[in-house]
């Protein structure tokens, strides 16, 4: 055969011109071919250097440095479904456990939660013949779609009611069962004020344990009895405090990255054995009503925030009352005296990290969009449908922001009345 390079020019036509219906199918039958690289006739890879960014709604070329892309490019692979899915891992017979009680707030896994399933994943995989699996224990009802996709293979959900709102006891006792049942190699908890630090040094005492704390960091050291080496926060965050890995570690959130390029069969367990009554001491009265507005942005879980298309404010006020969402401001809104300057969202403002952030009348500056990239759900209201907003969000409405927040208020106000109508 000869070793001369046979060109198809219909071929890398298509390759170039993104337009054309085949471009994709033909990209994903060249070799490390992308939309934005593709093999040149003399078999070297060409890129475009063009490619970086995204058109605004301008005409101007604009990067994004917030960490989404804004460009259409990802949705149109999505639906002309050639984006990649994660490899299914499945693990039949672990070889020990990696047991994770993660704080699981609001039902869904926060971003410390998939930082330490991360590190969990590290431990269960760091041996390929003798491979852990990953068990979280989940203490409520959850809400969370993608525990498959952040490295979960076996779940123990106790949704009891003695487990809701602050029951430190029965948790304990709970996992005390998990520890005498199925004995894990490993412990981990997030070091955190929602509950895992505070369960986590229970468990310590009662396992008779002595716990690695502010753990962010791990190593494997065959020196070590459990073959790994932990490095500590410590004096104040001041100091770094290397140690060998307890089987009891409460780690911090950015201790591993999350798990993003497999996903795994999460097979439901339950206890062998009926868990235990306990003598509960202490009676959870409920959450203490808080005033949203009195909320510091980077702390509120639900935010409304105004742009420069709200001209209804005494509306937009209500709406933040009635739904009980902190309130929170683009810099256009800020600058023209509309909103105070704490409420400024945004790269130049406040990054929030809200799980809701609805965002009225905003645009969507690139600076805005960085101090809500952490936000785990954005829903836009705008009249423009093709602001760099609706691009970013999860749920678009388009229209009229005083009407649909009008409208809004008036489903919650009519629901809220027939709740008290039904009791």
């Amino acid at each position: 055969m000869t070793e001369i390079l046979r060109r198809d020019p219909r071929r890398e036509r298509i390759a170039r011109n993104r337009l054309h219906p085949e471009h994709l199918e033909t990209l994903a039958q060249e070799g490390g071919c992308t939309a934005s690289a593709w093999m040149g006739p003399n078999g070297r890879m060409r890129k475009d250097p063009h490619a970086k960014g995204f058109i605004g709604p301008n005409g101007l070329r604009r990067l994004d440095r917030s960490g989404v892309q804004q460009g259409t490019s990802m949705a149109a692979a999505r639906a002309a479904g050639v984006a990649e899915q994660r490899p299914l891992v499945e693990v039949e017979a672990p070889a020990f456990l990696v047991a994770v009680v993660p704080d699981m707030a609001g039902g869904r896994l926060t971003g410390h939660d998939r930082d330490l399933l991360g590190l969990a994943r590290q431990l269960a995989d760091a041996d390929p013949e003798a491979r852990g699996a990953v068990l979280a224990v989940v203490f409520g009802t959850h809400k969370d779609e993608g525990l498959a996709e952040a490295g979960i293979d076996r779940l123990l959900q106790l949704d009891a009611p003695g487990f809701e709102g602050h029951a430190p006891e029965a948790r304990l006792g709970a996992l005390m069962a998990v520890d005498q049942a199925w004995q894990p190699r490993h412990w981990l908890l997030p070091d955190s004020p929602l509950g895992g630090a505070d369960l986590g040094r229970r468990l310590a005492v009662r396992l008779g344990e002595r716990p690695a704390t502010g753990v962010w960091q791990l190593e494997a050291d065959a020196a070590s009895p459990l073959g790994w080496c932990c490095t500590n926060r410590g004096a104040a965050e001041s100091l770094d405090i290397r140690r060998p890995l307890p089987r009891l570690a409460l780690a911090l959130a950015e201790c591993a990255e999350p798990v993003s390029e497999t996903r795994h069969a999460v097979h439901g367990v339950t206890l062998p054995e009926t868990l235990p009554s306990q003598l509960v001491r202490i009676e959870d009265l409920g959450m203490v009503p808080v005033d949203p507005a009195g909320v510091a942005l980077s702390e509120a879980e639900f935010i409304l925030s105004a742009g420069n298309g709200v001209r209804d404010w005494a509306g937009f006020h209500h709406a933040a009352r009635v739904l009980g969402a902190t309130e929170g401001a683009s810099r256009v809104a800020v600058d023209d005296g509309h909103m105070a300057r704490d409420r400024q969202v945004g790269a130049t403002g406040t990054w929030v990290s809200a799980r809701v952030y609805l965002a009225v009348g905003i645009s969507g500056a690139i600076q805005h969009l960085q101090g809500i990239q952490s936000c785990d759900k954005v829903v836009a209201i705008n009249m423009d449908p093709g602001c760099d907003m609706i691009k970013r969000a999860d749920l678009a409405v388009i229209g009229d922001s005083a009407r649909v927040l009008e409208a809004l208020v008036a489903l919650v106000e009519q629901s809220r009345e027939e709740r008290r109508d039904a009791a």
